[in-house]
């Protein structure tokens, strides 16, 4: 298509997909399209549209752009060396204008562009930047071409809205990318500058492809079924950004002396963690994907997804991944101290002072106050406990494990989803109903403070009847002012006035109501002194409506002594009726059936099935 200015521009290939390289026909530009869009059923890369763009004498143009979920690359080749000016089109048709007051108008596009690898434009808002919806705006720019290649980089961090106007709606748009050079070339396959004109070479972003070619990829599916099904599962992984580093096999394997025993960590909630040390002297952390968890794939990909687009002192590192045929495997930073729940409940020989405590139980709310707070978008982590934190040489808690972890947009008050986690750290409207928001992980953190705190698990069968859940002996104590008593026994010294505070904030975040829960920038301000600490006033409704005596065991124990007398009596007894007395009270058990639970039995399976 001819433009207005008398430019001509190329099509581009409208099926780019996931993870493709595309070089056009005429081999004067190459296009690189990553990504997928998150909980989108079409996965649709063009953007179609009838408006009649604004500030253009060709709306035609900008009728279709190319549209990418994570990482788009342009590159120019075959170029002379010397200075050229590259010029971008944008318009913005996927949302309709702010007057208009509706839903749709609430959209925000938000991307970063690069030229030669260096940032240009940040936070690039189409329509903030034209003034509004369906408005033309140019963007130029000087570039020096050293390598006879010229690379255009449209990047998407997280920022902006990502539902609007559907689920999985975002990432950089783009309708015209063209660039002419600044000097008369000299070299062959570049067009000679005519009339003193710069030598011009464009593109049109977002064309429908010739119907041949169309036959050529219903043939090729057609012959290499089992082939594309093979790397569609790994462009699925691979369709993402920023991508992370990309290891070998044979790295891994060499890494870990072939994935040895002796190297295991542990196991993970989708397959084994093992230690490695890296050609490069690095000690890395490799978590290996069990071939045969179709569940462990969707968290692997959402994993890699987070993780990348995250930095915090206080959430684990990922250094990159390997994905070779059905082998997919994630390599972390290496956590010298393991997990925190190996710290705190097991044989592991390492003391946890109160100040460690106390600053693990800081630093964790910081880690998730940025999930919550400062990442865009927000994230909702989903497992919040004390095995998925993990602890380095200076024991600083780093978050790990966010297979699980869930986008939340700035515009939902809560997200419906299918319930997943682990039970006892669940919050109730979440395990009940699937209604996510980031208090479901406040939650969490109130638990595991409590854990910290004490120094046993959120349940342990081996205690007395009142000791067996936390949270009820925690709120025992508290109501018999007592609290301080909750601390684990092998602490020497502490600080009163911490203990208290933390002891505060944690029954605070285990309110029944989400509204009760203080978002987690409290938290950190209340742990660290800055504000008071609310009073705890009201027990949580899910243990003051199991409050209740159980007089099963009695009303047993009394049929069981008055069967066995009359069998006396009779010379008989019923040998069915005392085994089936036995299962109900049998003390080998450790907990009566009816004691509460934060959880509803009724829920577990279902808990389970999505859960580790």
């Amino acid at each position: 298509m001819t433009g207005s200015d008398g430019k001509l521009y190329e099509a581009d290939n409208s099926t780019l997909g996931p993870a493709t390289f595309q070089v056009t026909s005429t081999e004067k530009w190459a296009i690189s399209n990553v990504g997928l869009f998150s909980e989108r059923n079409s996965q649709s890369y063009v953007v179609n549209s009838l408006a009649q763009a604004t500030g253009t004498n060709t709306p035609e143009l900008f009728q279709t752009a190319r549209m990418s979920p994570g990482s788009l690359r342009y590159f120019g080749l075959g170029l002379e060396n010397g200075s050229y000016t590259v010029t971008l089109q944008f318009s913005e048709t996927g949302f309709t204008d702010r007057s208009s007051q509706s839903w749709k108008s609430l959209g925000r596009r938000v991307f970063d562009i690069y030229v030669q690898g260096i940032l240009r434009e940040k936070d690039f808002d189409i329509s903030r930047e034209a003034g509004g919806v369906e408005r033309a705006i140019v963007r130029k720019f000087n570039v020096t071409v050293s390598d006879n290649y010229l690379e255009i980089h449209l990047f998407w961090a997280g920022k902006g809205t990502c539902c609007i106007p559907e689920q999985g709606y975002y990432g950089p748009l783009i309708a015209t990318v063209h660039a002419a050079s600044d000097f008369t070339p000299t070299v062959s396959g570049i067009p000679p500058t005519i009339g003193g004109e710069k030598s011009r070479t464009g593109l049109i972003i977002g064309i429908a492809i010739p119907v041949g070619i169309v036959g050529l990829i219903l043939i090729f599916l057609v012959f290499y079924t089992r082939r594309k099904k093979v790397d569609g599962d790994e462009e699925e992984i691979l369709g993402l950004g920023p991508r992370p580093d990309t290891f070998s096999y044979a790295e891994l394997r060499a890494a870990t002396d072939d994935f040895s025993s002796s190297n295991k960590l542990g196991e993970g909630g989708y397959g084994p963690v093992y230690k490695g040390t890296l050609a490069d002297g690095r000690v890395v952390a490799v978590k290996q994907l069990s071939v045969a968890s179709n569940h462990g794939k969707s968290q692997f990909i959402t994993e890699i997804a987070i993780i990348s687009a995250v930095q915090h002192r206080n959430l684990v590192k990922l250094f990159g991944c390997c994905i070779e045929g059905n082998r997919r495997i994630l390599v972390y930073e290496y956590l010298e101290n393991k997990s925190l729940d190996q710290a705190i409940f097991g044989k592991k020989e390492l003391h946890l002072d109160w100040p460690t405590r106390f600053n693990i139980c800081l630093e964790t709310a910081k880690g998730l106050a940025y999930l919550h707070e400062e990442s865009r978008p927000r994230i909702v982590h989903r497992d919040v406990k004390a095995s998925n934190i993990l602890l380095d040489a200076e024991l600083c808690p780093k978050i790990s494990d966010f297979g699980l972890a869930k986008l939340y947009d700035d515009n939902k008050t809560h997200i419906s989803t299918r319930i997943a986690g682990t039970i006892g750290y669940l919050a109730p409207e979440y395990a009940m109903r699937g209604h996510l928001t980031e208090k479901a992980d406040v939650f969490g953190f109130g638990v595991v403070a409590l854990e910290i705190l004490s120094g046993r698990p959120n349940s342990d069968n081996s205690l007395d009847d009142a000791k067996i859940y936390l949270l009820e002996w925690a709120w025992h104590l508290h109501e018999n002012n007592q609290s301080l008593e909750l601390l684990d026994p092998t602490i020497n010294e502490f600080d009163t006035n911490e203990a208290t505070r933390l002891i505060r904030v944690a029954l605070l975040c285990t309110q029944a109501s989400p509204m009760m829960r203080p978002p987690m920038s409290r938290v950190v301000a209340m742990l660290n002194g800055d504000i008071e600490t609310s009073n705890v006033v009201s027990k949580p409704s899910y243990l003051t409506d199991w409050e209740f005596k159980d007089i099963t065991t009695s009303f047993l124990e009394e049929n069981k002594s008055s069967t066995s007398s009359t069998a006396q009596k009779e010379g008989k007894i019923s040998q069915h009726n005392d085994e089936h007395c036995d299962t109900i009270t049998s003390p080998a058990s450790g907990v009566d059936p009816l004691l509460p639970s934060p959880v509803s039995v009724s829920m577990i399976s279902d808990i389970i099935g999505d859960g580790r």
